[in-house]
């Protein structure tokens, strides 16, 4: 163990802590063998980043108490009183999760609620946003079933099997900082290919090749933007994986080409559930393999899904990753753009648990942590897939960048896959909740993630179709879903007037893309969020820590969501202090939300576009600038170098209409 002042502290019975990554992040075990016998890290890009002390002499501020009882550990952590509560992952529900109970495991949870406790994902970690606006971030480094119990007061309670470290990062400064470094350890989002950050229109399902185009070419005679066609199970085979149906969808390579040439991009999805049929080419070559999850007798597991009977690949298998990347890279050649990892909790029809049973085998490599059962492995089941899905992509089109969502994940997912809130409702509550989903992937890691815009399940109104649509196009991911035997979900299906706000919300989107593929490219390469809560500006000022109905697209944009509270659409909007000035591009709506730059700030815009393929590299870009209570819209060393860009590439544009709070 390094040498660093305090090296091995003793607290309430041999619980010991070392300094690791950087400067202000500590583990801490139970005991010294309890150290020695952790599992491999699954969330840490490396396991060695959180297995190797570092010299620091430093110690930490906030000490965690460690207690064992009936097999399971429970690690508390007490905080300063007026101390908020957020991350979590993918939970439903309120923005701050002070008062909350989650519990990480995943689930097929169609039709969630507020109350849900586990949702698709598990992300066992909690922002604690501390009075002074510092912020310290807890990881519970395991797998495991988890609780994280955030009812007492100030306090974080986390509760697992066996015994598992605990990271600590920080505080911080602020919010922000805890999430770079975060970042350091889990790795940050991957880079989107720029097409992705456009609009993606998908249904249960699109039946034919004659109706993907159909849907295609009505968004281009309308003079509707958007990116990408997705196509759900029905292009399948009998739902047979890597197969195309032989009437409906004869020439997918054709299709796609056609989609191409119309400016689209086409994601496709793949389960995990193998049909169990020889002679199908996906089971022969799987069984050959030796690549499927097995009964505690060794025998290949069956549970039903979509084709009937299926068996299930082991991704915790280093040979079943790659055999999984060979066929996806064989199926990228019939044109595929993006792949689409759904039903990956792993969900299993007709069972109680919506799942395969707790007692089935994984054969995982050592570095994973070796052969163990089906509790073990759940939580990281569906990150596995999406890893061996991105792998298999790169294969594919090594000079492209892969675009895998998955439903299910880890934290540390956002390294190989954006994803979506599931099977949401086509009602007011989930449309409300949708902002604060979003926030919370983000406070864990996850940028790159948004809502099935409308409602998956059940019927959208015009009224809340245009409301989510002008909400959802400012989300990272902004994708249109929704459920067979609802009514059509299209922009256009819900009359003139809806129509019209969704175009103006889509074309607002493109005209911001180049602003939001600046915030990727941000979090990318250092971890910064892409949204997040409107009190990320001033993390010290208690009005801000509820807010709901605002959030921040990177540092200095403020968009104001119009989700009607309490059933009126008269809002109570509250800003943070200092100068937001309110903008748009001449599309001011009552159903559109409204958007505001801090004063002292910039971004870039581009021109109107239907798909990002319009948009060639030499257009013209704006800047749209925000001038502070000096006439300034960035510091003076920024100020220089900017002109001269403005006078090379940049038109002018700068905002007028002033809201000083």
């Amino acid at each position: 163990m390094a040498e660093f002042e305090g090296k091995e502290v003793n607290i309430a019975g041999n619980m010991i802590y070392e300094p690791i990554l950087e400067e202000g992040v500590f583990r801490f075990d139970c005991s010294g063998s309890d150290r020695s016998a952790a599992f491999p890290s699954l969330s840490f890009t490396d396991t060695k980043l959180r297995d190797t002390p570092v010299m620091i002499h430093k110690v930490p501020v906030y000490l965690p108490t460690f207690k064992c009882v009936n097999e399971q550990q429970i690690v508390s952590i007490k905080l300063p009183i007026g101390t908020s509560f957020y991350g979590t992952g993918e939970v439903s529900g309120q923005l701050e999760r002070t008062g909350k109970r989650i519990f990480t495991w995943n689930t097929d949870a169609w039709g969630y609620g507020s109350g849900t406790t586990s949702l698709y994902q598990s992300h066992p970690w909690v922002l604690a946003v501390l009075p002074s606006g510092e912020a310290l971030g807890v990881l519970a480094d395991t797998t495991h079933r988890c609780e994280i119990d955030l009812r007492k007061e100030s306090t974080i309670q986390i509760l697992a099997p066996a015994s598992y470290p605990v990271i600590t990062f920080g505080p911080f400064a602020s919010p922000t900082a805890a999430l770079i470094s975060l970042s350091h350890a889990i790795g940050t989002v991957l880079m989107p290919p720029k097409w992705s950050l456009g609009y993606h229109q998908c249904r249960w399902s699109y039946d034919s090749a004659v109706r993907v185009l159909q849907v295609a070419k009505t968004f281009r005679k309308k003079g509707i933007p958007c990116d990408v066609v997705w196509m759900d199970i029905d292009y399948m085979d009998g739902f047979r994986c890597f197969t195309f149906d032989k009437e409906r969808f004869s020439n997918p390579q054709v299709l796609v080409n056609d989609l191409h040439l119309n400016g689209f991009k086409a994601i496709w999805m793949l389960d995990p559930g193998i049909k169990q049929e020889e002679g199908y080419f996906v089971y022969d070559s799987g069984s050959k393999n030796d690549v499927w999850v097995l009964k505690e007798d060794g025998k290949p597991y069956v549970g039903e899904v979509w084709p009937g009977a299926c068996v299930f690949p082991d991704f915790t298998q280093r040979k079943t990753r790659s055999w999984w990347a060979e066929l996806v890279k064989e199926f990228m050649s019939n044109g595929v753009d993006g792949i689409w990892n759904d039903m990956n909790e792993p969900a299993v029809f007709k069972t109680v648990t919506k799942t395969m049973p707790s007692s089935n085998i994984h054969r995982g490599d050592a570095e994973l942590g070796g052969c163990q059962n089906h509790l073990h492995y759940h939580n990281v089941y569906g990150m596995l897939m999406a890893r061996s899905t991105y792998e298999g992509m790169r294969l594919g089109k090594e000079n492209k960048r892969p675009f895998v969502l998955t439903r299910a994940g880890f934290i540390g997912s956002q390294r190989y896959a954006a994803t979506w809130t599931g099977d949401n409702l086509s009602n007011w509550e989930h449309l409300h909740m949708s902002l604060s989903m979003v926030l919370q992937l983000g406070l864990s890691g996850q940028a790159l993630s948004g809502p099935d815009i409308g409602g998956f399940a059940g019927n959208a109104t015009p009224k809340l179709f245009g409301r989510w649509m002008g909400m959802g196009a400012m989300f990272p991911f902004c994708r249109g879903h929704s459920e067979a035997g609802t009514v059509d979900h299209e922009p256009w299906s819900f009359g003139e007037e809806c129509e019209e706000v969704c175009r103006l919300a889509l074309l607002r989107r493109y005209r911001l893309i180049p602003h939001i593929y600046t915030l990727f490219y941000m979090a990318h390469t250092k971890g910064t969020p892409v949204a997040a809560p409107t009190f990320f500006t001033d993390p010290k000022d208690p009005r801000l820590r509820k807010v709901e109905n605002s959030f921040l697209l990177g540092p200095v944009l403020i968009h104001a969501s119009t989700v009607p509270v309490g059933g009126s659409d008269q809002l109570q909007q509250v800003f943070p202090r200092g100068i937001w000035l309110r903008f748009d591009f001449d599309d001011a709506h009552p159903d559109l939300p409204t958007l505001y730059l801090q004063g002292g700030s910039m971004i870039p815009v581009g021109p109107p576009i239907q798909h990002v393929g319009e948009a060639n590299p030499t257009d013209d870009l704006s800047l749209i600038m925000a001038l502070n209570e000096e006439g300034n819209s960035c510091s003076q060393e920024l100020c220089n170098i900017l002109s001269l860009i403005v006078q090379l590439f940049y038109h002018l544009l700068v905002v007028g209409t002033v809201h000083q709070l």
